[in-house]
């Protein structure tokens, strides 16, 4: 009896412990007391920039972005390995031209219509190609180990987007062997043998898993002689061709390819400037299609073999807990909608004085809007109101901008080194959007258009457009910054007979089965070099955009249009 009431006592203390730590949360100025980003004034300056060469939102929009098809074709060039997992009882599929399974690593896909693509193609060469193709299905029979490549990574262009598979299995890119995907996957096999590691996972048309060896983990479902696929390999029926990329639209946008479940606290980023500084004089001035991670130093190589070692080497489990997918889709759910709808706003024409005024007023709404769960009732400017000082609106800046991430701080002694890159990362970034929503809301505060703030009668028109000009010019730098593909789509919104497409590898470029350029191919340009897949990588990005027609864009900063979905095909 003794001992129950003292372990109800001691339940009791813990409880009203609890209860005093979230109360003292709660008052006001508790935000303030967090040591890591300092109470320098100047630090929270809604002035101060973000260091160009920091990479917060672009670890931020990766993360984001894992396993979706949409942002990993529309940036190419991937720059993360993430170790995951494919779950007991998930289906994987293999198109082939004969009734053998494979007997060495092999490519897997994780939709039926991206294996079919590939069902005989290879049998242009066997006599017997006219008596159909087999469809191997398999399940897993455990969870396989996996390590997930992001970016278009199975496409096979000399732009970057096998650097990071070719550092880790050759410890250079590209060298001649951009077609070399036999001995790429032998390689990666090999090296992964060691960690227990069963495949690994890219992504071109479809997601794809190259399995290491199929004898273990997974067992025959199915072994189908089937009709094989119109047209004459290795030209393919557009038909065909439209469905495996419409397979590949199911998984564009988030939760994206969910049979595969990274393990984010053993990610290893090419952004990580703490861990391949090599890097960061090279991206300087780049825009993010052109980064790559060719220029990797062996001593940066050798570090991230390192921190993927360590993270295949952990035992499960051993990370702080923290759901960052979610986290991170929280704040993008947040923004993303709001901060594009106050664009909209901002473009709309407006010239007449009461348009002008309308459109600040609708402008100004959304801005509050963001920011009402941080508006505190003992935050109010200084009278008289003066241009010149913003400082009043730092609690509404610092609690926008930690509110996220504050309780976290207990918990960076058990985050890995991965989990502590993501934290900064949505630290980072969420504290960007935070700065640049109130300095534009607070603006407007002086301009008089707020609803609680500083109201006047009679409204200077003259100021207004000015703090139109001034506020289009902030969201933009923030949007550009930001850079999400939640905000690339068809606009106007395709049809119902219509799917909206990004120029997918190997749909359309140089050198593809169905690809149609208007002239002969020479072979001393980067088109013969990509027809035959055996670019000696005498020249990258640029080379290919100043040289390929039509639209050289397409392939290195593809835009989404609208294709159709039903005959005729276009791509």
């Amino acid at each position: 009896m003794r001992r129950t009431i003292f372990l109800l006592s001691i339940i009791s203390s813990a409880l009203v412990a609890s209860a005093l730590e979230v109360s003292s949360w709660g008052q006001g100025n508790h935000l303030g007391e967090v040591g890591a980003l300092g109470e320098d004034p100047e630090e929270w300056s809604l002035d101060k920039l973000p260091n160009p060469n920091a990479t917060d939102h672009l670890v931020f929009e990766t993360v984001h972005s894992l396993l979706q098809h949409w942002p990993n074709t529309r940036m190419r060039n991937g720059h993360t390995i993430v170790p995951g997992t494919v779950p007991t009882g998930t289906l994987l599929y293999h198109g082939r031209d004969n009734n053998k399974l494979p007997a060495n690593p092999d490519w897997f896909s994780t939709d039926p219509e991206h294996s079919y693509y590939f069902c005989g193609r290879r049998g242009i060469v066997n006599p017997d190609h006219l008596q159909g193709c087999w469809h191997l299905t398999l399940a897993t029979t455990r969870p396989l180990k996996v390590l997930y490549f992001d970016g278009n990574s199975a496409a096979k262009i000399p732009s970057g987007t096998m650097d990071a598979q070719d550092l880790l299995v050759w410890g250079t890119p590209g060298s001649g062997k951009l077609a070399e995907e036999v001995p790429r996957l032998h390689g990666l096999c090999e090296w992964g043998r060691e960690f227990g590691v069963d495949g690994f996972v890219r992504m071109e048309m479809d997601f794809e898993v190259m399995l290491c060896d199929i004898s273990s983990g997974l067992s025959v479902v199915s072994f189908l002689n089937i009709v094989r696929p119109d047209g004459t390999p290795p030209k393919i029926s557009p038909l065909i061709l439209f469905e495996t990329m419409s397979a590949g639209s199911w998984h564009n946008h988030f939760p994206g390819e969910t049979r595969i479940q990274l393990d984010l606290s053993g990610l290893v980023s090419f952004y990580d400037t703490q861990l391949v500084p090599s890097l960061v004089p090279i991206r300087a001035g780049q825009e993010r299609w052109d980064h790559r991670v060719a220029n990797t130093s062996d001593k940066d190589i050798s570090a991230v073999k390192s921190r993927l070692e360590t993270a295949l080497k952990r035992p499960a489990n051993l990370s702080s807990g923290i759901d960052w997918k979610t986290l991170i889709h929280v704040i993008v759910d947040r923004f993303a909608e709001r901060l594009e709808l106050t664009r909209y706003l901002l473009n709309l024409s407006a010239t007449a004085p009461e348009e002008i005024i309308d459109q600040a007023n609708k402008t100004q709404t959304q801005l509050r809007v963001m920011l009402t769960p941080y508006f505190q009732l003992s935050v109010v400017p200084p009278e008289p109101l003066e241009k010149t000082t913003l400082d009043w609106t730092i609690p509404i800046y610092k609690h926008c901008a930690m509110t996220h991430t504050f309780f976290m701080e207990i918990l960076l002694g058990s985050m890995t080194d991965s989990e502590k890159l993501i934290f900064q990362a949505i630290r980072g970034t969420n504290r960007e959007i935070c700065r640049v929503v109130t300095k534009m809301w607070a603006t407007g505060v002086y301009a008089g258009i707020d609803e609680r703030f500083n109201v006047k009668e009679s409204l200077d028109v003259a100021e207004l457009r000015r703090l139109r000009n001034t506020w289009t010019g902030d969201l933009e730098r923030l949007m550009t910054w930001l850079d999400w593909s939640v905000w690339v789509k068809c606009n106007p919104a395709c049809g119902p007979t219509e799917m909206c497409f990004l120029p997918t590898w190997p749909v359309g470029f140089p050198g593809s089965p169905n690809n149609q350029l208007p002239h002969p191919l020479d072979s001393d340009t980067p088109q013969e070099r990509l027809s035959s897949f055996d670019l000696r990588e005498r020249g990258v990005a640029k080379e290919i955009r100043d040289t390929i027609r039509p639209e050289p864009d397409q392939y290195i900063r593809p835009q989404p249009r609208c294709i159709n979905g039903i005959h005729p095909y276009e791509f």
